[in-house]
């Protein structure tokens, strides 16, 4: 703080102070979480504040492990999360590749039909009637594809391929290349902020995505993972009863561990994979915020 006003000092310390403890305030839910679900359940139910374990039982973290849902939940949720990434992304980038440029024609009118999908929507009831027509009822495809591909993603992307050089393009063309080796050899490897931004985006949606099996699914075996989540907090008994966990568990847990062990569970493989994207993703989300 050399050279600084006093008042540029004091605004300096509160501007830190209230980060500080804005940062507190969103860490410490999930620091409540993770404590809780790591406490003896006999001792939590006294309430408090966990800054650190009240004892310490996994036993939660067994009794989540041999849920049969959980672990079904998981399986759709894993399947449907990564075909949707992989199938959102390809399909986002090459249709904001195509509307970037101006000698497509009819640029302006796909532009416009994409970003009215974004404004207004055919609405609940049609959305079903078209996956059953579509014979999707009860099946991955019910989960993925509705929102694999978004209006908001493709806008981002094409921002982006927008600001490459049509000089590289034109180079290539030169010695030969045709729009997709170009798109494929060139843009694309020139895109890795963008494509882990839009990946991370989707990937992030499908993960905490539990509507779709709501609308889209009858079988409790297609459950998305959130949505077993919802069954076991809103009816955490019965769940336990029903989930094929070892009885000898249930006497050695409660209900508020099991909820808590639950939610971190399925919290930790977005967690796992953001570090590795977030270069990119910082990267990626900053893309046209900035120019020169």
């Amino acid at each position: 703080m050399v050279g600084m006003t006093r008042g540029e000092k004091l605004f300096t310390v509160l501007n830190y102070g209230f980060f500080i403890i804005l940062i507190a305030v969103m860490i410490y839910p999930f620091w409540y979480m993770v404590m809780a679900s790591v406490s003896d359940s006999s001792l939590i139910a006294k309430g408090g504040l966990f800054l650190v374990p009240v004892g310490f039982s996994v036993d939660s973290y067994k009794a989540v492990f041999q849920n049969v849902s959980i672990l079904s939940g998981f399986k759709v949720t894993i399947i449907s999360t990564v075909a949707a990434t992989l199938i959102g992304t390809f399909f986002t980038a090459t249709t904001a590749y195509a509307i970037s440029k101006k000698r497509l024609r009819g640029q302006r009118v796909f532009s416009f039909l994409i970003l009215f999908t974004m404004l207004f929507s055919g609405g609940l009831i049609p959305n079903y009637l078209l996956i059953k027509q579509l014979h999707l009822i009860d099946s991955y495809w019910a989960l993925i594809l509705p929102g694999a591909v978004g209006a908001w993603n493709i806008f981002v992307m094409q921002s982006f391929f927008k600001g490459l050089p049509e000089e590289l393009e034109e180079a290539a063309k030169i010695d030969g290349a045709n729009d997709l080796t170009v798109f494929f050899r060139i843009v694309l490897p020139l895109s890795k902020a963008v494509l882990a931004t839009v990946s991370l985006f989707i990937a992030v949606w499908f993960w905490n995505d539990f509507f779709s099996s709501v609308i889209y699914m009858s079988s409790k075996e297609m459950w998305q993972l959130q949505m077993v989540l919802k069954d076991l907090i809103s009816n955490t008994s019965a769940a336990v009863q029903q989930a094929g966990i070892d009885i000898s568990y249930q006497g050695e847990i409660n209900e508020f561990t099991l909820k808590m062990a639950s939610i971190i569970v399925s919290s930790l493989p977005i967690l796992i994979v953001y570090p590795f994207l977030q270069k990119h993703f910082v990267k990626g989300a900053l893309i046209g915020s900035v120019k020169g």
